[in-house]
């Protein structure tokens, strides 16, 4: 396994971005732009689950920060490919790195869940939904924490 990411870390891509003065500060700011979009659409998206914002129809808020929070996601994921990349077989082999990505496919597991049983119309949340709001308020919070421990701990 250790040649696969030594292999990913010698590929073109991953060495122009290591050799540029400013592809790497631009994609690690753009990779906290996305999280920062991701997290603070989630996080309205949960509060409004939990009764936050009555005065906004629950529908079209939640669909809304929904589709900002996929597109966010997705600026995430091609951004910290790319951050991994360039250091792949040292974030690996860290505990930390692997913790992110774990609670990151658990939150991503529980947005599919709520997803799944997610009703239209501006009712209010029921035990289910409620007690999948307040668990991805605390996922992707601890998934923030994870990702700025890897920059201390590694």
């Amino acid at each position: 396994m250790d040649g696969f990411f030594a292999g990913i870390e010698q590929l073109a891509l991953v060495r122009g971005l290591k050799a540029s003065f400013v592809a790497y500060p631009i994609v690690n700011a753009l990779h906290i732009m996305s999280i920062g979009a991701l997290l603070t659409s989630v996080w309205l998206i949960d509060l409004r689950i939990l009764g936050a914002f009555r005065s906004l129809p629950q529908a079209a808020f939640v669909a809304l920060l929904r589709r900002t929070a996929l597109g966010a996601f997705g600026g995430g994921l091609v951004t910290g490919s790319l951050l991994f990349s360039v250091r792949a077989s040292e974030y690996a082999a860290m505990p930390i790195f692997l913790a992110k990505m774990t609670l990151i496919l658990l939150a991503g597991a529980n947005f599919l869940v709520f997803m799944r049983g997610a009703r239209g119309g501006d009712q209010s949340a029921g035990g289910a939904a409620t007690m999948l709001a307040v668990l991805s308020l605390v996922l992707w919070t601890s998934v923030l924490f994870a990702g700025r421990f890897i920059g201390f701990l590694g």
